[in-house]
């Protein structure tokens, strides 16, 4: 997928104003797949690199297509009152969290434990080396990372975040803070 998004980035319309989206959404609903290919190709970056932040590398491209598959079912439910792009974002962080709910919450806590053994022992080879955020964010433990990523990075409040989460506001915030404090120590070696 990433090779995807790849050689699909400079065929992305710089320019894609709401109009065309419109346009493209009116007959995708109608059943255009071409309509839909180029809807797919002016927003599938963004969403990749909403579901790389959220889910990590290793379930970003799996995210992605499951964004436009539900967003391709979904079209008829689009009712203009916000941009596509917004619309599809918002169905995108809808699809990631479930995708989280998926996987149980027994697994997220074993996965947690791992993650956090892992981010407290590995340094970077050398100093020299160019600090990279997204390697660390992904690092981060599951829970801490949906909360950074919906909090520091896409501007969500605390009360949005624990609504979308099914947590506390308080949790939300230990979350980020926990998130936070890991990435401090991680980019800091």
């Amino acid at each position: 997928m990433q090779a995807l998004v790849r050689a699909v980035a400079p065929l992305n319309r710089t320019s894609q104003t709401p109009d065309a989206d419109a346009a493209d959404v009116a007959l995708a609903a109608n059943g255009d797949a071409t309509a839909f290919e180029r809807l797919y190709r002016a927003h599938v970056a963004r969403i990749h690199s909403l579901a790389r932040r959220m889910a990590g590398a290793e379930a970003a491209d799996e995210l992605t297509q499951d964004v436009f598959v539900r967003a391709w079912q979904k079209l008829h439910t689009f009712r203009g009152e916000a941009s596509f792009g917004t619309w599809l974002y918002r169905l995108g962080v809808n699809v990631i969290l479930g995708h989280r709910g998926a996987l149980g919450a027994a697994r997220a806590r074993f996965a947690a434990v791992e993650d956090e053994a892992a981010l407290g022992t590995s340094r970077p080879a050398a100093v020299e080396h160019a600090i990279d955020l997204e390697a660390a964010i992904e690092r981060l433990p599951p829970g801490a990372r949906r909360v950074f990523v919906l909090h520091d990075v896409e501007g969500f409040k605390h009360e949005e975040i624990a609504t979308r989460l099914g947590i506390t506001a308080g949790t939300s915030k230990a979350q980020l803070h926990r998130a936070r404090m890991a990435l401090r120590g991680h980019l800091t070696r």
